[in-house]
């Protein structure tokens, strides 16, 4: 991807606008992926209570409501914005979008950043909507440490929207992307601590799979409600957060296609 980072400026912002319009405008369009965005994180969750139930949660300073909530923000990360926006960027750059774009005054990371904003907004939206939901349904109280609640969201929006214009790139067409979303979606939820905690897993296993892309980010989060992630813990995972963004970035700038793989 060509092109340097856009500026704040008043004549970016208002491309940005305009361009995260339109691309809202075309995702309602899509029920199919509205649906999937909208209630999959919402029913996922309540399909692992069983297996929750039976594990002992407390003797990881967890709670059923704490790891339901952290399940269901890890699903938004994964189908509101990653899934999600495979299947725009890989249906905008068949269409030739993209490319009509690029002939415009809009740079690269712009019309990439324009073309994120809605699912990215979604995904915010959904994940506070869901932490003030919790906390009254499922009476998980207050987050013991509020200030890592942001920078976790922040990490999962950003790590999932990269790597889905990264996963964009090799996926040949928008019903091929139901394929190339699979390998991350199913490591993602078993292994990054979205369908059960990574603290009931063996230790080595849990060292490993604290590597994963959004094991970061489920893991601050979780350690905001808690309060159980101590200062080393807390500066592993950002650290690991941002390598994984940067590495995301970097491998996007050199490899996403605006051609249509034809």
């Amino acid at each position: 991807m060509s092109g340097s980072i856009p500026t704040v400026r008043p004549a970016s912002l208002r491309r940005l606008r305009a361009l995260g319009r339109a691309e809202l405008a075309l995702l309602g369009r899509n029920r199919g992926v509205v649906f999937t965005a909208l209630a999959v994180p919402l029913l996922l969750p309540f399909s692992i209570r069983p297996a929750l139930d039976q594990m002992d949660l407390g003797r990881q300073g967890l709670t059923v409501g704490t790891t339901l909530l952290t399940a269901a923000v890890g699903f938004s990360f994964l189908f509101a914005v990653y899934a999600s926006l495979v299947n725009a960027y890989v249906a905008r750059r068949e269409e030739l979008v993209l490319k009509r774009l690029r002939t415009g005054e809009l740079s690269d990371a712009e019309i990439l950043t324009g073309t994120a904003l809605p699912a990215v907004g979604i995904g915010l939206a959904q994940a506070l909507l869901l932490c003030a939901g919790c906390a009254a349904l499922l009476h998980t109280g207050a987050p013991k440490a509020p200030y890592l609640i942001l920078p976790a969201l922040a990490a999962g929006l950003l790590v999932a929207a990269a790597l889905a214009a990264l996963t964009a790139s090799v996926t040949r067409s928008v019903e091929s992307a139901q394929i190339t979303t699979l390998p991350l979606m199913f490591v993602s939820m078993a292994g990054s601590g979205i369908t059960f905690p990574v603290e009931v897993m063996p230790d080595r296993l849990a060292a490993v799979c604290e590597l994963l892309p959004l094991s970061p980010a489920v893991r601050l989060f979780r350690g905001g409600w808690t309060g159980g992630l101590s200062a080393g813990e807390t500066l592993t995972a950002s650290a690991t957060a941002v390598v994984w963004i940067l590495v995301a970035v970097f491998a996007v700038r050199r490899r996403f296609r605006w051609e249509p793989r034809r």
